[in-house]
Formats: structure tokens, C-alpha cells, sequence
């Protein structure tokens, strides 16, 4: 699994007893936890992000249930199984509803080492919006190729919810969890959380503009399809805004801000 690690992570040794590539995993993880405290997007402790540990195929690392995302180290992330369980000793235990979307997207495919999964304002508020994700801006627009939508079935801890969550996210890369939240995938860390972002920029600008309470500018089907298309080249792989390309950046971001000490 590639990953872009952090200096933190280039610069510490892994604790003893843990190999380096998972320290580096931990490393990341973390700090995306951090910058999701940063950018406003936390539930108090609810709400999970995952990661699949390096060389292994059923081993997940995972927020202690209990810590805010803006205390999160790389050691206090727990390592669990494909079914939730805990791998090993921490002082928290994990949300039982946190790996059932998680183990799911996880096990569905060996290229999804990264799972986000955010109750933001915004992102919440188009999932509860009848027709979701609306085609009126350019954000909205490069992003909706890659989105898929699950219906709301109750508190995600039952499941027989899996295969539907799988289905419905298909090749997709962002799932809007209807009546419920966001969700995103990646290959790394740095993938899913752009994902992430660029969908939740998406939804607040939605937001605000129907608060505006004026009629909002139509844009024609070809210039939707057009706009859509682009988005599917210009963030795959190789395109010129491929997702993942801006984690150092926001690593660099984290430090600016003084919490870059998620390394430990």
C-alpha cells in the first residue's frame, strides 16, 4: 500500500515491536483525524475514519471510541479485525457501529486501504435533501461522476446492511449516505480525505446558496455531461488534479497550525 507520509513520519522510529510501514500508516491516519478537527468536520468522538494496516488484508486501523479527533496520536489509533474486533490492548473500546460500513468498503476490495466517513453540517444536509446533490455548481459537478448514494436503513450496526453499502458504492469514490452523512474512499489516506473534501465544499456551497433565497442559474444537460466528464478525467489517475497530490500540503497545513504533533 503506498502511502505519502509525513516528516514526523520519515523522522520517528516506529514504537518497538511494530513494523515501520505501519507506524507510517498510523502517521497518516492521524493526522487526517487532526485535519478534520482543523477543517470543522468532527461529531464530538462519532464517526470513523479507517485504515487498512500495510501487508495484511483483514487488519484495520480505527479511532478509540472515546478521544476527539484533535487528540488522536498514531499510537492511540486501534488495530481491529474485518469484523471489529480488537486486535491487542487499549484503554477505549470502538464504536460497534463504526465497522460495519467500514469492514464492508474494506473487504469489498483490496485497493480501498482508506475509508472517511464524516456527520458534517453541511454534507448531512444535502443527504437529508430529496434530491441530493444538485448540478448547479462547478464543484458539484466535477465531483458527481464519482458519487453513488445509499438509502438510510437506521443506525448502521446491523450487517446485513454490507452488501447493500457495496452495491450502491460500486466503483464510486464518495457515497452520500442518505439522512445520514458522508462517506469516501481511497487507495491512501491522502485520497480519501480530498474525496472527502471536495464533496463537503460541494454540499456547503449548496447549502448556501438555497439559504440565499434567490432562484438558482440552471446550467443546460451538455454542459452538465461536459462538466461531469471533466471531473472523471481531471481527478483519476494521471489527471491533472489527481486526487491524493495535495496530502503533503495539508500535512504542511496541520504543522502551520500547531497540530502536527499526532506522530507519537
Amino acid at each position: 500500500m503506498a502511502t505519502v507520509a509525513s516528516i514526523a513520519t520519515q523522522s520517528t522510529a516506529a514504537p518497538a515491536g511494530m513494523a515501520q510501514d505501519e507506524w507510517a500508516a498510523r502517521c497518516d491516519l492521524a493526522a487526517a483525524y487532526r485535519l478534520a478537527a482543523l477543517y470543522g468536520w468532527t461529531d464530538l468522538n462519532n464517526t470513523h475514519f479507517s485504515l487498512r494496516v500495510p501487508g495484511t488484508e483483514n487488519h484495520f486501523l480505527i479511532n478509540p471510541f472515546g478521544m476527539f479527533f484533535d487528540e488522536i496520536t498514531a499510537a492511540s489509533l486501534i488495530k481491529v479485525d474485518d469484523k471489529g474486533h480488537v486486535l491487542g490492548e487499549s484503554d477505549y473500546p470502538v464504536n460497534p457501529a463504526g465497522f460495519v460500513i467500514h469492514g464492508a468498503v474494506h473487504m469489498s476490495s483490496p485497493d480501498l486501504h482508506c475509508v472517511i466517513h464524516t456527520h458534517s453540517r453541511f454534507g448531512a444536509a444535502v443527504a437529508m435533501q430529496k434530491q441530493g446533490l444538485l448540478p448547479v455548481s462547478q464543484k458539484a459537478l466535477t465531483v458527481m461522476g464519482w458519487v453513488g448514494y445509499h438509502d438510510f436503513e437506521g443506525p448502521a450496526v446491523d450487517a446485513s446492511e454490507q452488501p447493500r453499502i457495496v452495491s450502491d458504492l460500486g466503483d464510486k469514490r464518495i457515497l452520500i449516505l442518505r439522512n445520514h452523512g458522508l462517506l469516501s474512499v481511497g487507495n491512501t489516506v491522502g485520497e480519501a480525505f480530498v474525496w472527502i473534501y471536495r464533496i463537503e465544499t460541494a454540499c456547503r456551497l449548496q447549502i448556501d446558496a438555497l439559504s440565499g433565497g434567490s432562484e438558482l442559474q440552471s446550467l443546460s444537460e451538455e454542459t452538465q455531461e461536459k462538466s461531469i466528464q471533466m471531473g472523471l478525467k481531471m481527478y483519476a489517475k494521471g489527471g491533472f488534479i489527481e486526487v491524493g497530490r495535495e496530502w503533503p500540503a495539508l500535512l504542511r497545513q496541520l504543522e502551520r497550525a500547531g497540530m502536527d504533533d499526532y506522530a507519537r
